[in-house]
Parts: structure tokens; sequence; C-alpha cells
């Protein structure tokens, strides 16, 4: 019966936004509200423990999204991420094009969210085409493919990051960017071939004759500026955490942690972006900080959303059924990443949200990890993977980042579902297996 009750939550958070046109928030918080009450859950407990689902997960993540939001900003006003992908196109040459763009999004990606990414980078992208008389298709599915390869792997985007707070490991960031960016690179290679092979023919829906220049070199930052926002935040956590696993002496460890956490090193590559403005800095970060938290306000309710749906499956049946049928059939730990899968493939594609899909299916499955001896941080992070890999399957028209896609580069919806969508899923396959692989060789 609960199953039920959740499928047709699903189908009513799907519905609400894409026929009802209803805000994907008032989706998700209506849909929690039915599920408890179907689920026979205690009537004067529900908005209690929705409101601690939403404010347990804002706790966790919040300001790290305000603060990534902002170095979104920050990338794109002080030119740092035109710099940034000047840098690698020249490190790749103009016979590579589209590998560049990929690797381009998949640094971009690691900090800013997708969509910020690509819209930051959509002029590059007609700059590119035009350099290389590559068509403009291929080089823009080139970049989202990069940007969505590490955005649903590697921390600090959101997704990956409730994840690993969801599963019980938020001190282990550093591990779960490591085993992120190895599992992405395949999901990187895939969307350079695949663009270069199946968008080549697309056909861009009023594109212009308008010739685009790249911005003069003296009014771009540093490469090392350039590059410091996004790569200081990625080194201070990396570093705490093998800080632990290495044994490092404990005074060290405790002044590691704190730099390498994910809100002091956020502010300290905030703090040190001040530099990227050699004129009227203040005034300049204080346009970044306005853009970047008006950005994200969207983002944070539908993940504090999220975080209150999740809240509400915790107290149904479900998470006991799953964990008694896993069990009962005696499910080894690579089929509880199969299933990690599965159930994020299921919610991504049914409510769109990559992030959402993932901190419902790490809320169901985080009862069952040691139960079905999942115990270690490596073994919880290979999960956290096998549930980033399956939310990725599929971006189609309830998903933003489809739209992003298809409006800034002037794809046809027809066109970005045969294209888009469909590289959206075969990333994701590719990055289970490699998960699996992985499992198969660590674990």
């Amino acid at each position: 019966m609960i199953i039920i009750v959740v499928l047709i939550s699903i189908l009513f958070i799907v519905l609400s936004s894409t026929v009802l046109k209803m805000h994907p928030l008032a989706g998700l918080l209506l849909a929690a509200l039915g599920v408890g009450i179907f689920a026979g859950l205690p009537i004067d407990k529900l908005a209690e423990t929705i409101g601690k689902g939403f404010g347990e997960l804002m706790s966790k993540i919040g300001l790290m999204v305000i603060l990534g939001c902002v170095i979104g900003a920050i990338l794109d006003k002080s030119g740092a991420a035109i710099k940034v992908a000047d840098v690698i196109l020249n490190l790749f040459g103009g016979k590579r094009p589209a590998l560049a763009m990929s690797v381009i999004g998949a640094v971009v990606g690691i900090p800013v969210f997708c969509d910020s990414g690509f819209i930051i980078l959509h002029k590059l992208n007609q700059i590119v085409a035009q350099r290389t008389k590559i068509p403009l298709a291929t080089i823009s599915l080139s970049l989202s493919g990069g940007l969505f390869a590490t955005h649903t792997l590697v921390p600090p985007t959101p997704g990956p990051l409730s994840a690993a707070g969801n599963l019980g490991i938020p001190d282990s960031i550093g591990l779960v960017i490591l085993i992120g960016l190895i599992v992405s690179i395949p999901s990187l290679f895939l969307s350079t071939w695949f663009a270069a092979r199946y968008a080549k023919d697309v056909q861009i829906i009023d594109e212009t004759s308008e010739h685009h220049t790249t911005p003069e070199t003296h009014k771009l930052p540093p490469a090392w500026k350039a590059f410091m926002p996004i790569l200081l935040p990625i080194l201070l956590i990396t570093l705490a955490s093998f800080a632990k696993i290495l044994n490092f002496p404990a005074e060290l460890v405790k002044w590691l942690g704190f730099f390498g956490s994910p809100l002091v090193s956020f502010l300290l590559a905030i703090f040190f972006s001040y530099s990227l403005f050699p004129e009227k800095a203040s005034e300049k970060m204080m346009v970044c900080f306005k853009s970047g938290i008006e950005h994200c306000g969207t983002t944070l309710v539908l993940v504090g959303a999220g975080g209150a749906f999740g809240a509400i499956l915790k107290e149904t049946p479900l998470k006991e059924m799953v964990s008694e049928w896993l069990t009962r059939n005696e499910m080894s730990g690579g089929y509880l990443l199969l299933i990690a899968f599965f159930i994020a493939a299921f919610f991504k594609t049914a409510q769109g949200s990559t992030t959402s899909a993932m901190v419902l299916t790490t809320s169901i499955l985080a009862p069952l990890l040691i139960t079905l001896g999942f115990e270690t941080p490596l073994q919880i992070t290979l999960v956290v993977m096998a549930v980033g890999s399956g939310a990725m399957v599929v971006s189609h028209t309830n998903d933003a980042w489809f739209w992003v896609v298809s409006q800034f580069t002037g794809i046809s919806a027809k066109d970005t579902y045969r294209t888009h969508t469909i590289l959206t899923g075969l990333q994701g396959v590719a990055s289970f297996v490699t998960t699996f692989v992985l499992y198969l060789i660590l674990c």
C-alpha cells in the first residue's frame, strides 16, 4: 500500500508542475502531506516533521549552497570563467575543441551549478564554434555534458554534498571529491564523443550571423587568480579529509579540518576573490553577493522541500519494507549499488530535480547501509556515486537544465530530446558502470 501511495505522490509532483502549473515547492510539500496522511502518520506531527526535514537539510548545506552561488557570480562578473576556458582551450589546441569544452564544463561544474555554468559560458560556445568551424550544437552539448559529469558526483555542488550528509559521511567530503572525479572521467569523454557524432547535424533556431570576439586579454584576470575560486575549496577540503586518513598530528588535523570545512573554504575563496577586481573591488563583490544570493533562492527552497519530503518518507514503513526485501533476498553490496542507481533514476525522471532525487534516495537508503555491510567511508562514498549516477537519468522537460541547454543554444525541444536527454541517460549508465568496477576492485 505504501509503495502505491509513494508512486502516486511522485506522479502528483510531476503533474503539479507540468499540468497544474504549480510551483515545485508547493507540489513537493503537498505531496509530503499526502504521503504522511495516507501512510497513517500522526496528523499532529506532520507539519513538525516537514519543518524538521526542511531545517535539517538547510543546516547541513544551506550556507554552502549560498556561498557556491556567490562564487559562480564572481567567476562570471570578474571574467575568471572566460580566463579558465581560454587556458584550457589553449592547452588542448584548436584540433580538439569539443573535448576542451567538456573539460571546461567539468572544471566549472565542480563549484558552480551546471545551469549557471552553462549560462556563464554560453557566449564562449559561440566564440569557439566560430573560431574552429565546429557546429554550435556539438560545442554546446560537449560543454553541457562536461558540466553534468561533475555536477552530480563531485562536491561542493549540493547533490553529492547532501547525499554524503544523509548517509553519514559529512566529514569525508574529500574522499567523495576524489572518487567523484574518477567516476566522472568516462562520462566526460562520453559527452565529447556523443556530441561530435550525434549533434553535428542539429539545426540551430534563429542563429544570428553576429561575430563574437574574445574579451581583450588585459581585461581578464591572471590564470592563477581565475582558477583560485574553483581550486582553493577543493584543495582545502581534500587536504582536510586526507589528513585524518593519513593520521596527521591531532593539532594539525584540527586546524586543517577547520580550514577544510566546506563553509570556511568557500569563505576563504570568496575573500581572496576580491583580488579579481582591480578597481572598486568592494562594490563589484557586493554585486556578486546580490546576484548569487538571488540566484540560489529557488534552489534553496527546492532542496529544503526535498528534505521535507524525504523526512516524511523516513517516517513511513517504506524503508522497513525495502530493508526487509533486501535482507530477505540476501542482497550483496553490488546489488545495493544497483538498487540505489534505479531508485535515484526513478526520482530524477519523475520529478526533474537532480538534487531532490539524490536527497530522496539517500533518505531511503540511509537506514539500510549498516545492515547490508556498508560501514566504511569508502563503501558509503560508492553508494553516493551510485545515487549520483542514477540522478543523471534522465533530463527532460520537467528539468530546468533541459530548458537551459535548449534555450541558450537555440536547439528545438525535439532535438534537445534526441541529444541532451539521451546523453544524460548514457552518462548515468557510464558513471554507474565505473562505480561498480571501483566497488569490485576496492571493496
